[in-house]
């Protein structure tokens, strides 16, 4: 047999699953920046919901009389809401790339399957991320790298 028509002798099963958390861990992080920074669009929000609190952005209200909702319920309005979901984006970033840290170490093995299934909720990339994350902990050998 020539060298030319050799087959090729395919890696091991080690090197391979080894290989392919890398590549998870990396696009954890990369999900992780990108979810922090979609996650801070709510400033818009919070930042008018606190004119309207604080009275620097007049409303008036369109019928004379009392409004159903005063100015400032509905500042309040915007700034929880607002608040609450850049906490939540944040904290799911954060997440994320702790998630990243841990599959390159090896480590917690349930955290990494949890935020696998929540990165399924971010269509179109976290959804890509998480089955094929939760594709790769679910094999044996992968399982067992992290005992």
């Amino acid at each position: 047999m020539d060298a030319v028509n050799s087959p090729v002798r395919p890696p091991a099963p080690g090197e391979d699953n080894a290989s392919q958390l890398r590549l998870l861990a990396i696009f954890h992080y990369v999900v992780a920046a990108i979810t922090g920074l979609f996650s801070l669009f709510p400033v818009l929000h919070l930042v008018m919901g606190l004119a309207m609190v604080n009275g620097t952005l007049p409303m008036q209200p369109t019928h004379p009389g009392n409004p159903p909702i005063a100015p400032e319920m509905f500042g309040w309005i915007f700034v929880i809401f607002a608040g609450v979901m850049i906490v939540c984006g944040l904290t799911l970033a954060g997440f994320m790339a702790y998630a990243g840290r841990c599959l390159t170490q090896r480590r917690r093995y349930t955290l990494c399957l949890v935020v696998a299934a929540l990165s399924c909720m971010l269509m179109p990339f976290g959804t890509v991320l998480g089955i094929f994350t939760l594709i790769v902990l679910m094999r044996p050998p992968v399982k067992a790298a992290f005992a």
